[in-house]
């Protein structure tokens, strides 16, 4: 490859990401990839493709921006080794071009001095880390609020990426409050079974009559659902709040 087409991938990590996979993103997948936005949400069905997405963006970074650092977060250790897999198996597509110096189950380091390490989302394991380019949240709704919290003073100083992604787990958590208060400088997605050709309408129709209209909802159409033995919904709930109070003399 020249040294131009290079640097074009470089600049759009869509068109890289389908020489290296072999095949056209999904419009949405694409989106994401091609989007310099700070922060994004990625609210998708089950096996739509989220995933290699959020891989795809770290090993771009760490390829096109040497020096970076790359943290890819999960609720469980399990998690995170299988979105570290991802990882890997795309690297193997690039590896001449920027060797690893080091590999793990966890992490990579490569020759151009930018790594990506996976970890588990406990607070403990985080919290000395710093100065970080890209950080990546995998199963974003149901991480903790608290954990939450604490990671993303990572990206004060660096001024990095924040990138959740999480088919959705009720009306909660900053995931679920970010999508509902249409994230004031956030890039949101939502893709549904529906924009995902890989999953066939048979198999979804299958779905449906197994899971029953609210699991599938949540699983295959990345709707947020009020709890199941909820006596009032969310929206109930706001409209029944008010946002002034009266104050009484004494």
């Amino acid at each position: 490859m020249g040294l131009a087409a290079d640097l074009a991938l470089g600049l759009n990590a869509a068109a890289w990401a389908e020489r290296i996979t072999g095949y056209e993103m999904d419009p949405w997948q694409a989106e994401v990839l091609r989007s310099g936005a700070e922060r994004v949400l990625m609210n998708c069905c089950r096996q739509s493709g989220k995933s290699l997405v959020a891989a795809l963006l770290a090993l771009h970074t760490a390829i096109y921006k040497p020096g970076s650092l790359t943290l890819l977060l999960s609720p469980s250790l399990r998690q995170s080794q299988e979105l570290f897999k991802k990882v890997a198996g795309l690297y193997r597509e690039v590896a001449e071009a920027v060797p690893a110096e080091a590999e793990s189950a966890l992490r990579v380091e490569l020759t151009n001095g930018s790594r990506i390490i996976s970890l588990p989302g406990r607070e403990q394991s985080v919290r000395g880390y710093s100065a970080v380019d890209l950080l990546v949240v995998d199963e974003a709704a149901r991480v903790s609020d608290d954990l939450y919290y604490s990671i993303r003073p990572m990206l004060a100083v660096s001024g990095g990426r924040l990138v959740l992604l999480s088919t959705p787990y009720g009306k909660r958590g900053v995931f679920w409050q970010t999508w509902s208060d249409n994230g004031d400088g956030w890039l949101l997605l939502r893709a549904t079974a529906e924009d995902c050709p890989r999953i066939s309408g048979e198999f979804l129709a299958e779905e449906r009559a197994a899971l029953g209209d609210w699991w599938f909802a949540q699983e295959y159409e990345a709707a947020f659902q009020d709890a199941q033995t909820a006596a009032f919904t969310w929206e109930m709930v706001q409209s029944a709040t008010l946002e002034e109070v009266d104050t009484w003399a004494l």
